[in-house]
């Protein structure tokens, strides 16, 4: 049986309302995880140094997910990348989500079967919608909204997640702080994928939406302790396992991109972090593996 959780590829979109700015401390996140906690791989040569670290996007506020690894890394880096600098800022990403994410001309209600659409509506009206209210909405932002409700109304929220703590940290501290990507690149990829495969993928969250936020459980269960194969098996459930464009959408082609800009950095001298979703480094097509391809060596510390 297939189950459903929001994929660490994507940021939660749309993104929650903005929450109040979090006084810089000193003690920002030091919760610490069992054990050795979530996996962390260098790559160096002789002048550069660059860090990577799979993050999940939302988490429940509290999750202990520190280690001195990770402080130590990110403390010895002068750049920070994420996915998208301004993935916090609405301004931004709002009008490009209303863009890319809804077409009037061609509601759900037109695509999806009647027994989807009605299975759809179900689920939308257990979370606060419609299926009437979100009838103009493309496909691929129906599924991010359902993957989204239930971890929600289960006390996730992207500001406890670690690409904001994070950020929050590199802004209080003084660091650069870089993008991968834009919205506008991200949401286009997305929304460019196959009307057939955005309908898999809204479907995929429709029928399984009673075990989306068990899923997520289980998802960061395992990254929390490291366990890198099974936190990419867990997100292929929700990709690859459902449509082979979300896979291309999700990771290959952005892993791909990413992977030349790491490759860019290395030609420099200093030292960097990247934290980007857990996907991008434990599934299959992962930024690791295209910098192993490439010569580079990556070593999980």
């Amino acid at each position: 049986m297939s189950r459903a959780s929001p994929p660490d590829c994507w940021p939660p979109w749309p993104p929650p309302p903005p929450s109040p700015p979090r006084p810089a401390s000193p003690k920002l996140n030091r919760l610490r995880a069992e054990g050795a906690g979530p996996a962390l791989w260098v790559v160096r040569d002789a002048d550069s140094t660059v860090y990577l670290f799979g993050t999940v996007h939302v988490l429940r506020p509290g999750t202990a997910w520190g280690s001195d690894k990770v402080d130590a890394a990110f403390a010895s880096a002068s750049d920070i990348w994420v996915e998208i600098a301004d993935q916090d800022d609405q301004a931004v990403v709002m009008p490009v989500i209303q863009q890319h994410g809804v077409d009037p001309s061609r509601p759900l209600s037109s695509i999806l079967s009647a027994a989807d659409f009605a299975a759809f509506d179900k689920v939308a009206q257990a979370n606060g919608a419609s299926g009437a209210a979100l009838d103009a909405y493309r496909p691929w932002l129906a599924a991010f909204m359902i993957s989204m409700s239930g971890p929600t109304n289960a006390g996730y929220r992207s500001e406890a997640g670690v690409d904001k703590t994070l950020m929050d940290r590199a802004r209080a501290q003084g660091k650069a702080l870089h993008g991968f990507e834009t919205a506008d690149i991200q949401v286009r990829l997305i929304a460019g994928m196959s009307e057939e495969a955005q309908v898999a993928y809204l479907n995929n969250y429709v029928r399984n939406a009673d075990g989306i936020v068990a899923n997520l459980d289980e998802a960061v269960a395992a990254w929390l302790k490291g366990d890198a194969a099974e936190t990419g098996r867990l997100n292929r459930v929700n990709t690859r396992d459902i449509h082979e464009d979300i896979h291309r959408a999700a990771l290959v082609v952005r892993n791909a991109d990413w992977t030349s800009q790491i490759e860019t950095m290395m030609q420099g001298s200093g030292t960097a972090f990247v934290a980007v979703g857990a996907a991008h480094l434990m599934d299959q097509d992962s930024v690791i593996d295209m910098l192993r391809t490439k010569g580079f060596v990556v070593e999980r510390l």
